[in-house]
């Protein structure tokens, strides 16, 4: 006859029960979709007539399908594309050389060993709290280092964030075995092969992190062509897509404006609201396929940075 304590179900002080995990499951499919809904009604309304929008408000499922919008936003199509070039080089470039920067700034000071590693944290430290501000900023870009309506202008400003510097050196303190560093010494490593060979892959997590939130601040910047970019050629998507809503905007407001681009083409029609919408499609593009590489790596990292006994 089996006893008590064998037919007593063994309990694991870390499992969820049944109950708690449909409500964090159910609570993420909501959060999910919250998330998600907008970009359909975004979608919808961007394939939507400009006229019934303005009737009927906006919708999921278009009551009427119409291109408009795109065929108003892309009808000047070349130099939408080069945006398009000039955000990518930037976003894919500048991403890489950042993180790689900040991974070098951010190993030394997590060293223990390291003399003057209190002083550089605290430099880098200083700069979240305070900054030079934004004229001293224009003047050093655009006068001193002479970077106006060039590429690097809009890449060099990120190359070394502070905050993200502190995170890759608090990862590199906790999270890499300082027994794994000096064995590698006494095998004859170097500084920069140590650094390259075995920091570099075990921090692929944080990396990837990093790098993410790096591509997005890259992707979603206009502001930095708006005070460096001059000519028509190296300014971002973002930066293009908000020039053609402020044109639009000019001719919402502008009734004069409007009734010269009557006269010219009786049959022009401006879409609004809809080609707000098909702004934020075409803004959006690419970067969404930013999440699934970034997060391959990201579960990539946390099995190659395992320690095993």
């Amino acid at each position: 006859m089996a006893t008590a304590a064998t037919k007593k179900k063994s309990y694991d002080i870390h499992q969820i029960s049944r109950t708690s995990n449909a409500f964090i499951n159910i609570f993420f499919w909501f959060y999910s979709a919250l998330c998600v809904i907008p970009l359909l009604l975004i979608v919808g309304v961007s394939l939507s007539d400009e006229r019934q929008v303005l009737i009927n408000g906006y919708k999921f499922w278009p009551e009427k399908f119409s291109l408009e919008a795109y065929k108003f936003l892309l009808e000047d199509w070349q130099p939408v594309v080069q945006s398009y070039g000039v955000s990518l080089f930037v976003t894919v470039f500048g991403t890489i050389v950042a993180v790689v920067m900040m991974a070098l700034y951010a190993y030394p000071i997590s060293r223990r060993d390291f003399k003057h590693r209190n002083l550089f944290a605290f430099i880098m430290f200083f700069t979240i709290l305070f900054s030079g501000g934004l004229v001293p900023f224009y003047l050093m870009y655009a006068q001193v280092l002479d970077m106006k309506n060039t590429l690097l202008v809009l890449m060099a400003p990120f190359f070394v964030q502070g905050f993200y510097v502190l995170i890759l050196r608090t990862f590199f303190m906790n999270s890499i075995p300082v027994e794994l560093l000096e064995s590698a010494k006494i095998d004859g490593a170097g500084e920069l092969r140590i650094f390259f060979k075995i920091v570099l892959p075990l921090s692929l997590p944080v990396l990837a992190s990093v790098g993410l939130l790096v591509t997005l601040g890259y992707w979603n910047d206009w502001f930095l062509s708006l005070l460096f970019i001059t000519d028509n050629e190296t300014i971002s998507i973002q930066f293009r897509m908000y020039e053609a809503l402020l044109d639009i905007q000019y001719l919402s407001s502008n009734s004069q404006a409007y009734s010269a681009i009557l006269q010219a083409n009786p049959s022009f029609q401006m879409p609004s609201e809809t080609v707000r919408m098909a702004m934020a499609i075409v803004g959006v593009g690419p970067i969404i396929f930013a999440y699934p590489f970034f997060q391959r790596y990201f579960i990539q990292g946390l099995t190659v940075g395992a320690v095993k006994g």
